[in-house]
């Protein structure tokens, strides 16, 4: 019992965000070792901090589609998560990946609600760039990333009107949960993680937002095979978001979707009509045409 109190003393004093930020400072590599064009950029937040991003053109002599702000997830650095989206320059699309703040070579130390203001600084750069000027703008969310982006469009309701479409990868319901996950990941605080989870501020977790996201169609990919954040976390984002909404199931590791041919597809498919897809995706299912009137969204159940 003890123990118990230290660590509820400790969390409480970090205010307990601490359990869902896991950054890794410095940049390991950076796109070139993927054989990628970038650019380093510069951001400013609201509370004068500098964060570091990458800027990924398409490729020499495609056409672009769009823009990616692409926001990843809890732990490590942008170029942990390279994998997201390295694919897109080559398919039309041009990204902006960002390290939070604490992340990569980003200044400050991450914590909510402070982390917000990182995603309003991606919008306005993206605001001020001539190369995004009148193309079409997607959010890629991957785990922690699309939980974030979620709060951050509900309360920024004039965002949703500038996206095409939100993409959510392995997104977490509940920040509890995530905390809750971290806790069970310690000898230490395993036998304490229902408790201690219960101090990890909950109120603007995805779950508790979703249902407002009704100014932008919205793709949610879940591995039925995804060990950190389970396919029950899909689920709930998927019956709780209003229309038009898709869940598709895949399978791998957690936020390993991209990995694999068919669900890069699915998104490119998807982008091309995000208004005319809805309800549940069958593995590898990608036919972009609306239901017919008589016929009824799936639901998992």
């Amino acid at each position: 019992m003890r123990t118990l109190g230290i660590f509820c003393l400790l969390l409480a004093l970090s205010g307990c965000s601490s359990l869902l930020f896991y950054p890794e400072r410095g940049q390991p590599f950076t796109p070139e070792r993927a054989r990628l064009e970038y650019r380093d950029v510069t951001l400013l937040t609201a509370d004068g901090l500098k964060l570091h991003g990458w800027w990924l053109p398409v490729k020499q002599g495609v056409e672009v589609k769009g823009t990616v702000l692409h926001l990843h997830g809890n732990g490590g650095n942008l170029a942990w998560h390279l994998g997201g989206s390295w694919w897109l320059p080559e398919q039309g699309y041009q990204v902006l990946m960002v390290d939070y703040r604490g992340y990569g070579l980003s200044e400050g130390e991450a914590s909510l609600p402070a982390i917000y203001q990182d995603i309003d600084a991606a919008f306005k750069w993206l605001d001020q760039a001539p190369e995004v000027q009148g193309k079409p703008l997607v959010l890629l969310g991957q785990s922690l990333g699309g939980a974030l982006a979620v709060h951050y469009l509900v309360d920024h309701p004039q965002r949703q009107q500038q996206l095409k479409a939100l993409v959510l990868d392995g997104v977490p319901a509940s920040y509890r949960d995530v905390g809750r996950f971290a806790l069970s990941t310690s000898w230490l605080t395993w036998a304490f993680q229902v408790p201690l989870s219960w101090l990890v501020p909950d109120g603007d977790s995805a779950i508790g937002s979703i249902a407002q996201l009704k100014g932008v169609p919205k793709l949610i990919y879940h591995s039925l095979d995804d060990p950190i954040v389970p396919l029950s976390n899909g689920i709930r984002l998927y019956q709780a978001a209003p229309p038009p909404r898709v869940l598709q199931l895949t399978r791998g590791g957690h936020v390993q979707t991209f990995a694999d041919p068919v669900w890069r597809t699915v998104m490119l498919r998807y982008l091309d009509d995000p208004q005319h897809f809805d309800g549940l995706r069958r593995l590898g299912e990608v036919p972009n045409y609306p239901k017919s009137p008589v016929e009824s969204p799936e639901s998992p159940q």
